[in-house]
């Protein structure tokens, strides 16, 4: 399924393999933070304008890459412009979820499996009433870990 893409030329071949293998090689080598006692809105303000480091970058090593950061980070690595990298980002992730809406698999080796599976109808209770209700059969998005990326976690 991706072996189309790899003959785009070296530049996007470089950006989709790191764009497939960066959840797996990148690792914090930072020591986890120590709680800090909560600082006063006048130190705060005094500091950064009020403004949290968290909202203006995930520099903190937790949370989510978004994908414009994603972006900045295949560029750096491969050495493309930035335009060059949203547009490798953007096709890999366009294959990716066309590939799981025609319900193919898609494997990232070294990341794992996206798969659709079906889920059987079921009954269900609704909070608050306790009314039971019919949940209808349906298709969900399943995601199984590469035991190469287990054993690393």
């Amino acid at each position: 399924m991706l072996a189309g893409l790899y003959g785009c030329g070296p530049p996007f071949t470089a950006a989709l393999t790191y764009v497939m293998l960066l959840t797996m090689t990148k690792k914090s080598t930072k020591a986890p933070a120590a709680k800090k006692p909560a600082a006063s809105k006048a130190s705060a303000r005094d500091e950064g304008q009020g403004r949290s480091t968290r909202a203006a970058g995930n520099e903190s090593g937790s949370g989510k890459v978004a994908k414009t950061q994603l972006v900045e980070m295949v560029a750096d690595k491969t050495g493309l412009t930035k335009k060059q990298s949203e547009e490798a980002v953007s096709a890999m992730l366009d294959v990716v979820v066309d590939a799981i809406r025609g319900g193919q698999s898609v494997g990232l080796p070294g990341l794992g499996t996206l798969s659709v599976k079906a889920t059987a109808a079921r009954t269900g209770v609704r909070p608050g009433t306790s009314e039971k209700i019919q949940i209808p059969a349906g298709k969900k998005v399943a995601f199984k870990v590469a035991s190469t990326l287990k054993g690393n976690l």
